[in-house]
């Protein structure tokens, strides 16, 4: 009997939180789905392997929230892990949850492919952004896109293979390039393209109503030391520290796990007391 209340006390506290949580979600687009995309930085496999640790990371993390992710493009690495990563991840608040991941992850280790056993700082950047490519209407006109096609790489089975599916489209305003490749059919991933070319179009758009695409990408900066949101040290000490909030633990295997939800309360509640600030001196 002391077990079941022990355990209807840690289901009700998950649901306390998960709602005190949805009350912080105050952006209309907090609700959407997330398109997430990360690169890896300068430092060849280092940095390919780094970017495949924090995929992992949010995959398994959108398994706890119980979201689902769908990859639209993947470059490997020349020897491991991934160079860029694109995907969905669907789920209730899944941007609102997810945008506290936007910016410079940096990893500090002893490199496993090193054979002298040396230290290594990586850096691999997460953009994020919501999926309201449903809710808008941006026209896109055929003479301002190029469409290329090309062989799809990665698993698949012989199809995806063998034929020329996978779709990348130019946007010659903008300069912005999407890829998809993870669907068979050529005609659906052109469609998931598109999605995703409109979501970045008004994503721009907004930043340009703003005026603040410049802060935005100062907010995420260079891929390199001095500009990241967060750290993971492995060596020669264990942590893991948000330099936005100061929220910081030693649990760095349950964070590479998908723990991040005190990182994310901890965002929630920074972006709260930021825009009370500017309520207040306004």
């Amino acid at each position: 009997m002391w077990k079941d209340l022990q355990n209807t006390v840690a289901t009700l506290t998950t649901q306390i939180k998960e709602l005190e949580r949805e009350t912080k979600f105050t952006d209309p687009v907090d609700k959407d789905d997330a398109l997430l995309t990360i690169h890896a930085g300068a430092g060849g496999t280092e940095s390919c392997d780094w970017a495949e640790m924090l995929m992992r990371m949010f995959e398994r993390y959108a398994e706890r929230k119980h979201f689902t992710t769908e990859i639209t493009d993947i470059q490997m690495g020349d020897q491991a892990g991934i160079k860029s990563i694109t995907f969905f991840v669907r789920g209730p608040y899944a941007y609102g949850t997810l945008k506290s991941e936007a910016g410079v992850h940096r990893l500090v280790r002893i490199s496993p492919f090193d054979a002298n056993k040396r230290r290594h700082t990586s850096f691999a950047s997460c953009d994020v952004l919501p999926d309201v490519a449903d809710d808008i209407e941006i026209k896109i006109e055929d003479k301002d896109i190029r469409v290329d096609t090309y062989r799809a790489h990665g698993a698949g089975g012989q199809h995806i293979n063998k034929t020329d599916s996978a779709i990348r489209i130019t946007h010659f305003p903008t300069g912005l390039v999407v890829a998809c490749q993870n669907q068979r059919s050529q005609i659906k991933n052109r469609e998931q393209a598109m999605k995703v070319l409109k979501i970045r179009l008004y994503e721009l758009e907004l930043d340009k109503r703003r005026q603040s695409q410049e802060k935005r990408y100062d907010d995420k900066g260079d891929m390199a030391w001095g500009n990241q949101i967060r750290s993971y040290v492995f060596m020669p000490y264990q942590m893991v520290k948000d330099h936005r909030t100061d929220s910081e633990t030693s649990q760095v295997d349950k964070v590479m796990d998908g723990d991040l939800d005190q990182f994310v309360d901890a965002y929630l509640e920074y972006l709260a007391q930021e825009k009370l600030k500017l309520k207040t001196e306004s």
